[in-house]
């Protein structure tokens, strides 16, 4: 609170620039972190400054090294005061003076010597940092970004396209509509919610489920039931103990948190199904993601434990189709024992993808019949990269995308193995499942926010400007990213993630106010008042942002406001335009389209013809929804 108290002073003083240029002493490297924002450095002259350590820049500005020195190896943020920030290669720096009034936001560890530092002036702000923040922008200062917009530099971009996931377990008590405006807040599209918790009908929790679907309808946030198959629930792995998976070890294969159900015994997945029928149709869901339906282990056979399908069902369809036992794989005195460069061990191999494909298709069958009109998505970890995931889990994304329905989103789980290549990988992951589709918006991405289990640097979770760096690459690379999951993002991350441009930048900057901007995926521009794009008066705006397609457009002043707004539109705009007292939307989308306004529309059509859009109005404003598909909307005010 100190903190956030000090700078309401020092803001009070200073001046928002509408100008996102940042002054830095050098536009390489570390200051090319600044672009995830939408923010250009340059050493020219602007606004905002950072100055680095004892440089005679910071030394005017008063910045000034004494004699006194410390060794910083821990740092110590003051918005996170108990987050444990390590610099992979410490150093020994002075110990600085800073001006009277200044706001530290980094601090030594142990000396508690300022490390970070800025003030607000009248045309915008300085921050001050001891040493650069490293060669990717952010291992030894991964909150300086943070810092630029705590003095008073907004992000130029939105974006409202981004997914995450969600289980209840982590928001027992958290109210459903606080939830679904922190989404539609943060530039959340949709969310996958858990499906395991609510399988079993207790009444209590269906009654949280449905308050939570409502708010996100009333938000224009899509809803997605996640379903973890081979688990389905703790109630059904109590009652059916005769439907648990087994390892290859003999064991009910209870891993991790996941308790695995059997699949292919006909009585087990018949209740199954009639669960996750009766889940689906109970609830007002706009799409279903099939998330992880394989095998375990990631150690493959090594790890008998942990490896399945040996549920007695599973092996008599593996013995007829292979002609031996799979158990004979793990008896060390059989020759088939399993040996990676053997042929019964390739032949199994093999037989279990086959299955996991069979038990993919066969499910997305089962789901489309169940909810014909919702969008589908299929989690699955990458098998490109790290091709062994074939033998290891089952998992074969060439396999999946040529199935002949195609009406699925192939969600690629980031693989852990290319984490250390930082944000670049997701460039090489979109190369490489490109040949494997003619249609790019069937490929999104899914992001681990989680604490590593490595050690890694400066932080175990990926937050500040690594997190800045994975979200922009990744939503430059891919038309959807997914982010597992919604509780793990850091706070002031959160309050950023809207911000984060993806590509987005601005291109030139005119009289007035007028902008050039562009992005290669659809996107929001920060303005206020009513907009004219590209010389048009333009719908879809809310207070704060211009919603626009993908492509290059000039934002200007405009003299008249809009007949009604458009705040919201969760699906691809193609194009818009206002005539007399209409707004037209040229959209498309995979699901659904959720769409707020600000006043209650006199009619709505699609296509040309009227439509029941379902308004309702709400305390800020009217939400409906459109047909999925692409369509032209007409909105009469």
């Amino acid at each position: 609170m100190r903190l956030l108290g000090a700078l309401a002073v020092l803001l009070a003083a200073g001046a928002q620039a509408s100008d996102h240029r940042v002054q830095v002493p050098e536009t390489g490297s570390w200051a090319q972190l600044a672009t995830t924002l939408g923010l250009e450095p340059t050493t020219a002259s602007a606004a905002f400054r950072v100055v680095i350590g004892g440089s005679e820049e910071a030394r005017a500005l008063g910045f000034v090294p004494g004699e006194e020195e410390a060794r910083v190896a821990a740092v110590q943020e003051q918005r996170s005061p108990g987050l444990e920030i390590f610099w992979r290669e410490p150093l020994t720096l002075p110990r600085f003076s800073v001006p009277e009034g200044a706001v530290v936001f980094t601090r030594e560890k142990h000396s508690g010597a300022p490390l970070a530092a800025g003030y607000a002036t009248k045309r915008g702000a300085v921050l001050w940092l001891a040493v650069d923040p490293g060669e990717r922008g952010y291992e030894r200062f991964p909150f300086w970004l943070h810092a630029l917009v705590d003095l008073g530099l907004d992000p130029p971009f939105r974006q409202a396209r981004r997914w995450v996931f969600y289980d209840p377990a982590y928001r027992l008590r958290v109210d459903p509509e606080f939830l679904a405006r922190r989404w539609r807040e943060a530039g959340v599209a949709g969310v996958h919610i858990a499906g395991w918790p609510f399988f079993d009908g207790d009444p209590q929790a269906a009654e949280r489920l449905t308050s939570l679907l409502d708010a996100c309808r009333r938000e224009g946030v899509l809803a997605y039931c996640w379903l973890e198959l081979p688990h389905v629930s703790e109630g059904f792995w109590t009652e059916r103990p005769d439907c648990r998976e087994k390892t290859a070890a003999g064991q009910d294969a209870q891993l991790d948190w996941r308790k695995l159900i059997d699949l292919t015994e006909p009585g087990c997945a018949a209740a199954v199904r009639e669960g996750v029928g009766r889940l689906l149709t109970s609830f007002n869901w706009d799409g279903v993601n099939l998330a992880e339906l394989y095998f375990e282990s990631l150690h493959g056979p090594a790890d008998p434990a942990r490896f399945t399908p040996f549920h007695p069902s599973a092996l008599a369809r593996a013995e007829a189709a292979l002609g031996f036992n799979p158990r004979e794989l793990f008896n060390e005195a059989s020759p088939r024992f399993w040996n990676r460069d053997s042929q019964s061990w390739k032949s199994f191999a093999d037989w279990r993808a086959g299955l996991a494909l069979e038990l993919q298709r066969d499910w997305l069958g089962f789901l489309r019949k169940t909810l014909p009109g919702a969008d589908l998505v299929v989690t699955q970890i990458d098998d490109r990269f790290e091709p062994n995931m074939r033998a290891l889990l089952g998992a074969d994304a060439a396999a999946l995308l040529e199935l002949p329905e195609d009406d699925f989103t192939l969600l690629i789980e980031d693989p852990a193995p290319l984490w250390s290549l930082g944000a670049e990988r997701y460039a090489r992951i979109a190369e490489a499942y490109a040949p494997l589709t003619a249609d790019p918006g069937r490929l999104a991405i899914d992001l681990n926010i989680v604490e590593r289990y490595q050690q890694t640097y400066p932080t175990r979770k990926q937050l500040g400007g690594e997190f800045f760096s994975l979200v922009d690459q990744a939503g430059r690379s891919f038309e959807r990213v997914a982010l597992y999951f919604e509780s793990s993002i850091s706070e002031p991350d959160w309050r950023l993630m809207p911000g984060i441009a993806a590509g987005a930048r601005v291109v030139e900057r005119g009289a007035h106010g007028a902008l050039v901007v562009e992005a290669e995926k659809p996107f929001g521009v920060r303005w206020s008042g009513p907009a004219l794009v590209d010389g048009r008066p333009w719908p879809l705006a809310d207070r704060e942002t211009v919603w626009l397609p993908r492509g290059r457009f000039q934002i200007s002043k405009a003299t008249l406001p809009p007949p009604g707004r458009i705040l919201r539109l969760n699906a691809e705009p193609l194009d818009a335009r206002i005539a007399d007292r209409s707004s037209i939307v040229r959209y498309r989308s995979k699901a659904a389209a959720p769409i707020l306004v600000d006043r209650g529309p006199k009619r709505t059509l699609i296509d040309g013809e009227p439509s029941d859009a379902g308004w309702r109005q709400g305390r800020e404003h009217w939400s409906g929804r459109l047909p999925r598909g692409e369509h032209e909307l007409t909105i009469e005010w």
